[in-house]
């Protein structure tokens, strides 16, 4: 992949489409997925499209019960296992139970992941958002890698970024905050780590099939700022002192989870892959400096040398790897 590659490619679908409308006759029977927080917000969404075209969809959940709970109404096959994305130890044994129970993995959707958290530091002292954005997916691709590289007719792994990634690239001196906490530029950085995860697995992948695709699902108000005050939200224009969404440009759920499902089941995306997605469409790159809202991903984010190297520095953090095959 290369900046060549990142230009709009003519999509049906825009930041209006709906996961719905993405989806429509579809026929996804026969098909495996696993959607990484698939039982709330976005996450959910997908899993409902996904389960409604006839795709079996695994849901490993931090809470099993309240996934559940959530799933309980969706029509169709799906199935939750407990899997803490900033525990390697359950998304290995999480991986292990899908090893045994699929005879093959179709689609893998980490949708899961975390916003603007207070400090926290988990495993041998990772900073949480790195660890359960990047890191735990991270974990879960490697260990399901030989699922996906058994796919007849290929794979695709899609995970959710965000216009964040324009915050940080990787503090390549301190990715930990070992020198000081800041909520917004650790979120940055995960994000950044998603897209550069991304592009290399494709490289490492499409050998075997297995491409992979980065995005940004828009703005939306979900589960994902639970950890921000309402007062926060309010002073950055995005709700009302209610919680109603009032900021100009967010989408509905179903809107966020769009270009997540058309990157996992367009056409138009067959021998592609390693390209930055949003608004159901191939990003363009963004000038520094330029404002995050203006779209666009930063050219260090599908840099091929900087993706190469979050890959060694995550397979020194986690153990993971090298992709079986």
């Amino acid at each position: 992949m290369n900046r060549t590659d990142q230009q709009p490619l003519g999509s049906p679908f825009s930041a209006a489409s709906t996961a719905e409308e993405v989806t429509a006759g579809l026929d996804l029977s026969g098909r495996n997925a696993v959607v990484t927080g698939g039982y709330s917000g976005l996450g959910l969404e997908t899993t409902r499209a996904l389960a409604a075209a006839g795709a079996r969809v695994v849901v490993p959940a931090r809470r099993p019960d309240v996934a559940r709970a959530a799933l309980a109404d969706v029509p169709g096959d799906t199935e939750v296992v407990p899997m803490d994305l900033a525990d390697p130890g359950t998304v290995r044994a999480a991986a292990a139970h899908l090893r045994e129970a699929l005879p093959r993995l179709d689609l893998l959707m980490a949708v899961a992941g975390v916003m603007a958290t207070p400090e926290r530091r988990v495993g041998p002292g990772w900073e949480s958002q790195l660890a359960t954005n990047h890191f735990g997916h991270f974990v879960l691709v490697c260990e399901l890698y030989p699922l996906l590289a058994a796919a007849p007719d290929g794979a695709r792994v899609v995970v959710n970024s965000s216009a964040g990634h324009t915050l940080t690239g990787i503090r390549w001196d301190d990715p930990h905050f070992r020198t000081g906490y800041d909520k917004w530029a650790a979120y940055g950085q995960s994000k950044t780590a998603n897209v550069l995860f991304a592009v290399h697995l494709d490289t490492l992948g499409r050998e075997d099939g297995v491409r992979a695709f980065p995005l940004h699902p828009g703005k939306i108000i979900t589960g994902l700022q639970r950890e921000m005050a309402l007062q926060e939200q309010i002073d950055l224009g995005w709700v009302d002192a209610h919680g109603n969404v009032v900021g100009e440009g967010f989408k509905t759920a179903s809107q966020g989870a769009a270009t997540g499902l058309w990157a996992a089941t367009s056409p138009l995306l067959a021998d592609r892959g390693g390209v930055y997605l949003e608004d159901c469409e191939i990003a363009s790159v963004s000038a520094p400096g330029t404002p995050m809202d203006d779209g666009g991903v930063r050219a260090y984010a599908v840099d091929p040398e900087g993706a190469a190297r979050l890959w060694e520095l995550s397979v020194a953090a986690t153990g993971a790897g090298p992709l079986g095959r």
